[in-house]
């Protein structure tokens, strides 16, 4: 039996009130590359996924091999999230790697602070989530399931799931959208229009929180 292994994921600042909220239990991110769809003679249609073993052939409900090709990973697996976050402006200066971990740190989606011993005596610059350390990540969820779909295939409870009620908030928002309306105006926000009308393949990665 493998071990559980834990790798980092990137939200935005809405997506990660969902998960703190409790709003947000499912993510949906591009497969990359996207596989190939084959008709075999005699067969149903099967996918071809190229990773770094070179391909191989499988059929779209062969769940388990293709679990073992997530690169977010797999059931029991943990992701540590990286979100925005800033450090006391006196550190500005001072890269990611060589921050000490007893330093106080905000995270811009909530406004909350990580209170170390030490006070924050006033806000740094905004730092990226993609330069967030280990230490740094208040978030670590649990992988609980994985699967491969169509981007259009979403219904509306993983529509829900995906953490869109706050865009009903938006003034601009129709009240009368459905959820899975909703998650598709998020995902084109972020990807392009194209992206979703070319209804690519995704990996539908779902979680829960558990304590770091």
């Amino acid at each position: 039996m493998s071990q559980a292994k834990e790798r980092p994921i990137l939200f935005s600042g809405p997506m990660v009130r969902a998960i703190l909220e409790g709003r947000k239990a499912v993510t949906r991110r591009p497969v990359k590359p996207q596989p190939e769809v084959r008709m075999v003679e005699g067969a149903i249609p099967m996918l071809t996924f190229k990773n770094k073993r070179g391909g191989h052939w499988l059929y779209p409900n062969a769940r388990a091999q293709i679990t073992a090709d997530c690169p977010y990973g797999r059931p029991g697996d943990r992701l540590w999230v990286r979100e925005a976050w800033l450090a006391d402006a006196q550190l500005d200066s001072i890269a990611p790697r060589d921050l000490s971990q007893g330093e106080p740190i905000m995270y811009p989606a909530d406004g909350s602070v990580r209170q170390t011993g030490c006070a924050m005596v006033s806000q740094g610059r905004g730092r990226p989530s993609i330069h967030m350390p280990r230490w740094a990540s208040r978030i670590l969820l649990e992988i609980t399931d994985v699967r491969v779909e169509r981007l259009q295939d979403i219904s509306e409870v993983q529509a829900e799931a995906e953490g869109v009620g706050f865009l009903r908030h938006v003034p601009d928002a129709d009240e009368t959208l459905t959820a899975a309306q909703l998650f598709e105006c998020l995902w084109s926000s972020i990807n392009g229009d194209e992206s979703w009308n070319g209804n690519p393949w995704v990996w539908v990665v779902e979680f829960k929180r558990v304590q770091p």
